[in-house]
């Protein structure tokens, strides 16, 4: 009866415990949406490109952490040398000047099981919305494309591993 009990325990704190975890928006590997994307693609981001990027920070609450939108003042650093976490090195790879990307990175890829105190917890999901600016000071040129915003956090989903 103690056994069966216990096991039925276990159960229900695995099953509680997975409930949890995607109820509070974690993701396990990094998620890339595509929410704009210029009809034409005349520049990609690479390995080593000095990149310009605006970006919003939330944590899965909502909570927003970081913006250079509100400071008026983008980002530049070299894609996938380590000055960014790894997240942002993998999740921009490929993207278009002018393309805009919601990116879902997991603790693993962003400030790991440390966070970064006082604004990033440990174990901490992070959700960025970006605009890519320039590639190696070249803004965007030609006609725009709008993607269909079905309203989703996250749509035309694929992992870091597919582009």
């Amino acid at each position: 009866m103690c056994l069966r009990y216990s096991i039925c325990l276990i159960l229900f704190s695995l099953i509680s415990l997975q409930a949890f975890a995607k109820k509070t928006g974690d993701v396990s590997e990094l998620q890339i949406g595509v929410k704009f994307k210029p009809a034409t693609c005349e520049v990609k981001a690479h390995k080593g490109d000095m990149i310009k990027v605006h970006y919003r920070g939330k944590l899965t609450d909502g909570t927003v952490f970081d913006s250079s939108f509100e400071r008026d003042e983008p980002f530049e650093f070299e894609l996938g040398s380590g000055q960014v976490i790894k997240g942002w090195d993998q999740g921009l790879l490929g993207a278009c000047v002018g393309e805009k990307r919601k990116l879902k990175i997991p603790a693993k890829l962003g400030y790991g099981e440390q966070g970064s105190p006082p604004t990033i917890p440990g174990g901490a999901t992070l959700i960025f919305d970006t605009e890519l600016l320039a590639v190696n000071e070249k803004p965007a040129g030609g006609e725009e494309h709008q993607e269909e915003d079905d309203g989703e956090d996250v749509d035309d989903t694929y992992g870091a591993d597919e582009l």
